[in-house]
């Protein structure tokens, strides 16, 4: 496999053109023809015989063999354009097999033209590209093992609809733009080349000319599957078959499964800095696939979710600035390395879910940007194609090509690689025309509304086609405003999300537990209103990577207090996530009470576990996954108002909350206490008569807190109490949560 490219400057023919040449001849030798094969290669000169015509620029002869006979062919007019005519009138069709030849400084080899090879790719797939919903448009778009007259190769396809000529240019050709240009299949704008005898492993890269401007520049594979570690920019030519899974009772259980009605507790990462090795380096999937996955399957969260993997230039975007929608980096690794990693996180019953970025892309030169000299994956209006704020560009979603791309890459992270969910990044930025926009800055739809009509349709028709496709995958919304009905199906107006991002209760709950205890009794509704809307949406509880940089500090720095104060805090919120209904999501170092806000450019700071309060934050995150898991009353219900029940909301002068999460017939009591008092003689209706036992104490010792527990033999009483017939009488130990269950017979 080659290791590096080349700068990609265009090399230009040094010969003297005839101006008399006929102007189909001249566009051939200026690389300005946008059909070479109507003039390259053999054609029938009908009842005459037959006409070769090659473009060899570094050619100093030319010759072909085919049968017996072996001919040269003449140069004309001084250019790199080689011509044999055979005039035979008792020869009318045209050969089938010629082996052709040149001489490059004296050396004498035999070359493969690609011009002696028919156009593959059916005009059907072309119409509907264009005209139709296309989710699949990655498995004949890009560039592909093929073949044709028997003969192996790589058949490459580009949508380059404004170019006046695109080349495929690599090593293998000297990055010479003047040696394999394509041909474009008519009005569909899409570019076609079949180069023979062209392996896995090839670099390659677009060498395009504006037809309006003339100007000649590379760009990257929009649908290249795998690129050349950054800053380099190539692509490789990639197989993207040939694994073998063994992930088939996964997959089987997946179908058969909704998230809905079990446990989701997702595991935050960006993989370049979860750990490094000792001199720096990143982990490799491979690596991380016995490193990661053993620690994800320990601490019992049910999926790991990955920061953008999709291949990004620029670290510090942390891969939110997407150039590669169908490549994962190669940072970490090969195609198939990725593939194993997904595949050895499902044989331990781990699911993954990947960051997925359809909102905006970044302007590097060799990306998408004016890919083909005009805008085209990106709105041409800056007032809607432009992310000010970010310094990106917004994808034309109305645009049925551009939609097609990002449907298409959907569809194949979830097909190639088996991943279990996608989080759609950004999705308020492309649902309202006026997003991070001042006045003057936007123009309204056709109805004088914000709302941004082909991005809504678009996405309906993203969760449409991925739930079809591909049943028991969840598509989860980043979307922060109250947008109604995002993960509601689209049969009823919703966008139809599998689920969304409760952002709502991640800023009043943060908001909460930054204050100092003495006045949270004040604002005792930044614990409780969540349960006004809660139902409103499917709804996840992220405690994200967003909330742990950019001078917002760590989660365990937003607590107030001494030390211990700090680590019971952070104890408290992780039970409180735990127990409040909706799946779960917490990023990578927050599981151990990381310090220090998150920095991607190092590994977390793993030695922190040496010490007790650090250490026991872990098991009791240990503790909360799988109690979660194991209760059905903690996940059944976490979309349904009737899977939770107030006990007492109404204490804010002693900052106390309990409730019941409840399913069938069994249920979990959760009482929370958000001061550092301790409350004795705390009395709590239940729902049943019997014998009570603390099933998690975040006060526990074994978590670094004071060890002040109610046991296991906590007895109700007759004593009617807030609706229930029955109540205990605990113990509240300081800024702790208590997990409480009936204990059966």
């Amino acid at each position: 496999m080659a290791t590096s490219s080349a700068n990609n400057s265009v090399v230009k023919d040094n010969l003297t053109l005839d101006q008399n040449l006929p102007s189909e001849l001249q566009n051939i030798i200026q690389a300005k023809h946008h059909c070479p094969s109507s003039i390259l290669g053999v054609h029938s000169l009908g009842s005459n015989g037959w006409v070769y015509r090659a473009l060899r620029p570094n050619a100093e002869t030319v010759w072909l063999q085919y049968g017996d006979s072996q001919v040269t062919c003449k140069r004309l007019s001084n250019t790199s354009l080689f011509i044999y005519e055979h005039t035979d009138e008792q020869v009318s069709e045209i050969p089938t097999q010629l082996r052709c030849y040149e001489q490059v400084k004296g050396n004498t080899q035999e070359f493969f033209d690609s011009y002696l090879h028919k156009a593959q790719i059916p005009q059907q797939w072309l119409d509907q590209f264009g005209r139709e919903n296309c989710t699949n448009a990655y498995q004949w778009l890009g560039a592909h093992r093929s073949q044709s007259n028997s003969i192996s190769g790589i058949r490459f396809a580009v949508w380059a609809p404004n170019a006046e000529r695109v080349s495929v240019v690599g090593d293998f050709n000297h990055w010479d733009g003047r040696i394999n240009p394509m041909n474009c299949r008519g009005d569909s704008g899409i570019w076609e080349l079949f180069v023979p005898r062209l392996e896995i492993g090839e670099l390659y890269k677009y060498e395009i000319r504006n037809r309006r401007s003339g100007a000649v520049f590379t760009k990257v594979d929009p649908y290249g599957f795998y690129f050349e570690k950054p800053p380099r920019t190539a692509n490789y030519v990639t197989a993207i078959d040939g694994y073998l899974w063994q992930d088939q009772d996964w997959q089987q259980n997946k179908q058969q499964s909704a998230c809905y009605k079990h446990p989701v507790s997702v595991y935050e990462v960006h993989l370049g800095s979860w750990k490094r090795n000792a001199d720096g380096e990143y982990l490799t999937y491979r690596e991380l696939a016995e490193e990661l996955v053993a620690y994800v399957s320990q601490m019992g969260f049910t999926h790991i979710e990955l920061l953008p993997i999709t291949e990004f230039p620029f670290d510090g975007s942390w891969g939110y600035q997407v150039l590669g929608y169908f490549a994962p980096t190669s940072r970490f690794g090969t195609f198939d390395d990725f593939k194993y990693f997904v595949d050895c996180c499902h044989q331990h019953n781990i699911g993954v879910i990947l960051d997925w970025v359809p909102g905006h892309f970044p302007r590097d030169s060799h990306g998408l940007a004016a890919y083909d000299g005009t805008e085209l994956y990106e709105h041409a209006d800056p007032k809607r194609g432009s992310h000010e704020e970010w310094g990106t560009l917004i994808f034309d979603y109305g645009r049925n090509e551009v939609k097609n791309f990002l449907l298409s890459s959907a569809n194949f992270w979830l097909s190639e690689f088996h991943i279990d969910g996608l989080r759609v990044d950004a999705v308020a930025s492309m649902l309202y025309l006026d997003y991070g926009r001042k006045e003057g800055e936007w123009y309204p739809n056709i109805y004088g509304g914000n709302e941004h009509l082909e991005a809504i349709e678009f996405l309906k028709q993203l969760n449409i086609a991925l739930h079809e496709q591909h049943p028991g995958t969840m598509i989860i919304a980043e979307e922060s405003t109250s947008w109604a009905g995002v993960s509601r199906p689209t049969y009823t107006g919703g966008l139809g999300f599998t689920m969304k991002w409760n952002m709502g209760w991640m800023n009043d709950t943060l908001k909460y537990f930054a204050m100092d205890p003495v006045y949270r009794q004040y604002n005792h509704e930044l614990l409780t209103f969540s349960q006004l809307y809660a139902y409103s949406e499917n709804f996840l509880l992220p405690l994200s990577h967003d909330e742990v940089v950019h001078g917002k500090k760590s989660l365990l720095n937003k607590m107030p207090g001494d030390v211990w104060q700090q680590f019971a805090h952070l104890r408290l919120l992780f039970a409180y996530q735990f127990c409040h209904p909706g799946k779960k999501l917490l990023f990578m170092g927050d599981e151990f009470g990381q310090g220090l806000e998150w920095n991607h450019d190092q590994g977390l700071p793993w030695e922190l576990l040496e010490y007790d309060y650090q250490r026991g934050t872990q098991l009791l995150i240990t503790d909360l996954n799988h109690l979660y898991v194991n209760q059905a009353a903690l996940h059944q219900q976490d979309f349904e108002a009737t899977g939770f029940r107030w006990i007492d909301c109404h204490d804010h002068q002693q900052s106390c909350i309990s409730f019941l999460r409840q399913f069938d017939q069994e249920f979990v009591i959760v009482v929370l206490n958000f001061t550092p008092i301790v409350r004795h003689h705390y009395r709590l209706g239940v729902p049943e008569p019997g014998v009570y036992a603390e099933i998690l104490n975040t006060d526990s010792g074994y978590y670094g807190g004071s060890n002040l527990s109610n046991g296991t033999a906590i007895v109700s009483e007759p004593l009617p109490y807030m609706d229930f017939s029955q109540s205990i009488s605990l113990t509240l130990p300081p800024l702790a949560g208590l997990m409480i269950k009936l204990k059966s017979e």
